[in-house]
């Protein structure tokens, strides 16, 4: 059984600390190494990095930028950006009670650190405004997504609260502004996703199906439709392709059918698609919660 190893460096300004097993490699030593695999931090950023005892071993030991490199070494330290592109949008906190938060996400804001994104996520916003640094998602929606986001404020409450996704005990109700379509709705659709490419794409192949959608009519207006979305799985990007699949991809969609390319501060043309609202039965309370996004297409 693989025990979970607590971080030695503590939160810091939002932002946990990464972790990373040190490959194979010829590195002499440990600045050498952050310097070759960070190639975007300036050589004297990494060196302020190890001056400020910001990468230490899983039992603590601070590192410093001479140290020996040794392969298999298990490391903690902050990760940053020197830049970094401000999302000109703000999440609204819908609820909050002692173990959750509730949060309707705008367009455009990644929910969690990755990439060319580390404050300017939802995770790390809300942490630094609730000033709480146990915060957690309990699930992602995309960047390009807006709507309802659930977050966890306490580790003992965390396993609960994730596992009512797990067992597809959570009912999500999403809007898609799409063409319009002959299609009979409602409908259900389910196909087998599967990474494609490029690697951040998704793809249907041939095989048995590991995603499920319920797709239905909300109304009809002038040039696209209104739809209702309920995914029974939860694949990345499962409403995008499937709706793709159709014939009927989502407006705005940067990668479906075909990849759109465009400036990242361009945010002119919205993904249309909405997390509109969760149901769930309380792990705790055994309440009945139901949260709406005030957001519309």
């Amino acid at each position: 059984m693989v025990k979970n190893i607590l971080p030695p460096l503590p939160v810091k300004k939002g932002v946990s600390p990464n972790s990373l097993w040190l490959p194979d490699g010829s590195w002499r030593s440990m600045i050498e190494f952050f310097h070759d695999r960070f190639p975007h931090l300036s050589l004297k950023n990494c060196i302020d990095r190890f001056n400020n005892k910001e990468i230490v071993t899983s039992d603590g030991t601070v590192l410093n930028a001479d140290s020996q490199y040794i392969p298999g070494r298990h490391i903690f330290f902050y990760r940053e950006l020197e830049s970094e592109l401000c999302i000109p949008f703000e999440e609204e906190i819908i609820y909050q009670d002692d173990n959750i938060v509730v949060a309707d996400k705008p367009h455009f804001l990644p929910v969690y650190p990755s990439g060319n994104y580390l404050h300017e996520t939802l995770l790390i916003r809300l942490r630094k405004k609730l000033n709480i640094d146990s915060l957690e998602l309990c699930h992602r929606i995309d960047r390009e997504t807006a709507g309802i986001v659930l977050l966890t404020k306490k580790v003992s409450c965390r396993a609960a609260y994730h596992a009512l996704f797990a067992d597809r005990k959570i009912t999500k109700v999403y809007h898609a502004l799409a063409a319009k379509t002959d299609i009979q709705l409602p409908l259900v659709h389910k196909s087998r996703l599967v990474k494609g490419k490029p690697y951040f794409k998704m793809k249907e192949e041939f095989g048995e199906s590991n995603s499920e959608t319920k797709i239905g009519l909300i109304e009809e207006r002038l040039e696209h439709n209104l739809y209702e979305l309920s995914p029974v799985t939860g694949k990345k990007h499962q409403l995008r392709v499937h709706l793709a699949s159709l014939g009927i991809p989502i407006l705005n969609d940067p990668l479906y059918p075909e990849i759109t390319k465009k400036a990242a501060d361009d945010f002119s043309k919205p993904l249309q698609l909405l997390a509109k609202s969760i149901q769930f039965k309380d792990p705790f309370s055994g309440k009945n919660r139901s949260f709406e996004s005030s957001q519309n297409l």
